[in-house]
């Protein structure tokens, strides 16, 4: 019989991709979402991704009979994908701020994909706004599984989470814990932080036989499912249609979405990622960078790119860059040395990533 994966957030731009992998791989899945509206859009997404996957039929009916749910199945059995979608997924309400329903949806569950936290990026988010929800949702999530004896849980944390201070000369890799004080990160980034502290020590003290295992993503890009929370995908979108006019001098380490979310899957099942943090990323690009990639392939995307002390005034008014403020002009060093000798990382190219992530949103 197939094992039962629970994936947070559907309606997100990873845990969207980690759905279709698991349901390529044979996986029955659940999945939680807050707004009920959004299941039919993420049904259609998921079944559109699984025909170009080739994704196989399951036999399961997705359908619990667990009195506590308040489940919405897809599908009814049989090869439902075609129609929109999947036998093998079952949607669950639950909400990271309320304790309400996440021991149902944990219940029978064998792994816990939570990717699901508060995504940021308005100018104008605090630390409370962001820390609260993404800390206190995932000790309910690793409440209720560890309740519910799961065996692993996998947590997605932020490649930012293990960035020592900018001047320290100091590598970003798996043994660095970043302080939440230090003035390079933004409220959405501090969340990731704390979120990640809190998860470790809760599970150093009360994880009973639940395993436990964080992914450390760079900056996602990729194909896009849908149009819900696109995350970092949002440089992309403005630069198709020219924003800004010019490039700051930002880089950042880019992961491709697909090779992230087959990452969950490895870090869920090799014995040997138990207890461990893995980062996720490939490449650094300057965004300069990534408009010419855009450009040689056929697409309008900005081509000048402005001096740093310019950019310094602008960057309070661009929401989407904001908060990669304190990186202007820096390629700070990371390693995945860790994902890759143990769970055997292979992101593909860079520029791939970044073409058919355009590709996908101009569709």
């Amino acid at each position: 019989m197939a094992d039962t994966v629970l994936v947070t957030g559907g309606s997100g731009f990873i845990a969207g991709w980690c759905i279709v992998e698991l349901l390529r791989h044979g996986y029955v899945v659940r999945t939680t979402v807050r707004d009920a509206s959004k299941e039919a859009r993420i049904r259609e997404a998921i079944a559109r991704a699984s025909i170009a996957g080739r994704a196989p039929t399951n036999s399961g009916t997705g359908v619990s009979n667990r009195p506590a749910e308040r489940a919405t199945a897809i599908g009814s059995g049989g090869n439902s994908t075609l129609s929109g979608g999947h036998p093998a997924l079952t949607f669950f309400h639950a909400d990271l701020t309320r304790d309400e329903d996440w021991d149902a949806a944990m219940d029978g569950c064998d792994y816990v994909l939570h990717v699901a936290s508060p995504l940021g990026g308005n100018p104008n988010d605090s630390k409370d706004a962001l820390v609260a929800p993404a800390r206190d949702g995932t000790l309910r999530v690793l409440k209720a599984a560890t309740n519910a004896k799961v065996r692993r849980v996998v947590m997605t944390s932020a490649a930012a989470a293990a960035r020592p201070p900018l001047d320290s000369g100091r590598t970003s890799d798996e043994t660095v814990w970043a302080n939440p004080d230090d003035p390079q990160f933004d409220a959405y980034r501090v969340s990731k932080i704390l979120a990640e502290r809190a998860a470790w020590d809760f599970m150093s003290h009360s994880g009973g036989q639940t395993e436990f295992t964080t992914v450390l993503p760079g900056a996602v890009f990729g194909p896009v499912l849908s149009a819900d929370n696109l995350g970092s995908v949002k440089i992309i979108q403005e630069m198709l249609k020219g924003q800004p006019s010019a490039l700051p001098r930002i880089g950042f380490w880019v992961v491709d979405v697909r090779d992230l979310a087959d990452l969950h899957i490895r870090a869920m099942t090799v014995t040997a990622a138990a207890g461990q943090r893995f980062i996720a990323a490939g490449e650094f690009m300057w965004m300069k960078e990534v408009a010419d990639t855009l450009r040689a392939a056929g697409m309008v995307a900005p081509n000048r790119q402005l001096p740093n002390f310019v950019v310094k005034l602008l960057l309070p008014f661009m929401p989407n860059l904001k908060g990669l403020a304190p990186l202007l002009g820096r390629r700070f060093p990371l390693e995945s040395k860790n994902s890759r000798s143990v769970l055997g990382f292979s992101p593909r190219p860079a520029a791939t990533t970044i073409v058919e992530c355009a590709r996908s949103l101009s569709d």
